[in-house]
């Protein structure tokens, strides 16, 4: 009896050595950490997740880069894309901690957060010329008007006005493609109401994107092509596109930082957001970020085509931010023609 027992031990001992020591085809489960550290998958590695505006990604994009680039930074960041009603889905459903945006929260918005129970922190961090562009190929068209834009745009020119001679005399007869923001985009929104009068009232026969690159590459591939997207998608690849001047009634003036600045450049310079969650489950990674985030907002902001806010816009959101200070100073609606001293006074009294 006692023999047995012995091989039986001896067996189990030489299969739990075995088990030990074996290192077979299993993959470990292991992480790189954003300091490119290894880490098990017993050490989570926190992730701020952000969403929304396409327009705001360059900014978002390029300050989650510095951030992480810190060794003592233990968080990593997402930053995506699903437009900016895309973006405010998935925050007011407690999906992400951070939502970028190309306009103000709108009224729906609030509601379906509210009733999530998902409170925010809203926060400008640039300004936009909304940019009109068009193929380089085209030697016709210079400038276009806003009543030009709402031809073009309006749910009544669907299947109609197709040709450029429909929307100017003067323009060839030649055929019209429309690249324009998908109906989950911020700029969409932006666009239609500045133009058209009506937010998301647009003809639906055109080539639509939430992602501005994919509008870009269709411009540049077609000379016939007209589209619009935040400016620093312009500047990127100013090369290959040509902007149109915007004349709303007082003459045409060509998109830039200085027009948007000086406030001459309407209807379409807009102030961009990101919306945070201040009770995200990831809070002090959240609040850490977004500190930095306003650290950098300036100077990213300039460097990659927008506008960047005085100073004290930024002081102001790190109040908000660390005090709190949850809501909208909009009430759900944009605010067109608005200037930079104007958001300036509406974050100091809010």
């Amino acid at each position: 009896m006692n023999a047995v027992v012995k091989k039986l031990a001896l067996v189990v001992g030489m299969l739990v050595l075995a088990s030990c020591t074996n290192t077979s085809n299993t993959p470990s489960q292991v992480q790189s950490s954003p300091t490119g550290q290894s880490v098990t998958d017993k050490e989570i590695v926190p992730t701020i997740k952000i969403d929304g505006s396409s327009t705001v990604f360059p900014i978002t994009e390029a300050i989650a880069k510095q951030y992480q680039a810190n060794p003592n930074v233990k968080a990593q960041v997402s930053v995506n894309i699903s437009g900016t009603s895309g973006g405010f889905e998935k925050f007011c459903a407690g999906e992400t901690d951070i939502s970028n945006a190309s306009r103000p929260i709108s009224k729906k918005e609030i509601e379906v957060c509210k009733q999530n129970n998902i409170q925010y922190v809203e926060i400008p961090v640039a300004f936009d010329a909304l940019t009109v562009v068009v193929n380089p190929q085209n030697d016709w068209a210079k400038d276009i008007t806003v009543a030009e834009l709402k031809k073009m745009w309006e749910p009544a020119g669907e299947g109609k006005i197709t040709r450029w001679s429909q929307v100017r005399a003067s323009w060839p007869d030649k055929p019209l493609t429309l690249f324009g923001a998908g109906e989950k985009s911020g700029t969409f929104d932006y666009f239609t109401e500045a133009t058209v009068g009506e937010a998301k009232a647009s003809r639906k026969d055109y080539i639509g994107s939430e992602d501005d690159e994919v509008l870009v590459d269709g411009i540049i591939q077609d000379p016939n092509a007209l589209g619009y997207f935040g400016y620093a998608y312009y500047k990127e690849h100013k090369n290959k596109l040509k902007t149109l001047g915007v004349d709303n009634g007082n003459g045409a003036v060509e998109p830039s930082p200085e027009a948007v600045y000086k406030n001459k450049y309407k209807p379409l310079s807009r102030p961009l957001f990101i919306y945070v969650n201040p009770y995200s489950s990831e809070k002090h990674y959240v609040y850490e970020f977004v500190n930095f985030y306003l650290q950098k907002a300036s100077s990213v902001a300039d460097s990659v085509g927008y506008v960047s806010l005085p100073d004290e816009i930024y002081r102001i959101g790190v109040v908000h931010l660390n005090k709190g200070k949850v809501g909208t100073v909009f009430g759900g609606e944009s605010q067109f023609d608005l200037t930079i001293g104007q958001l300036l006074q509406k974050q100091k009294q809010f």
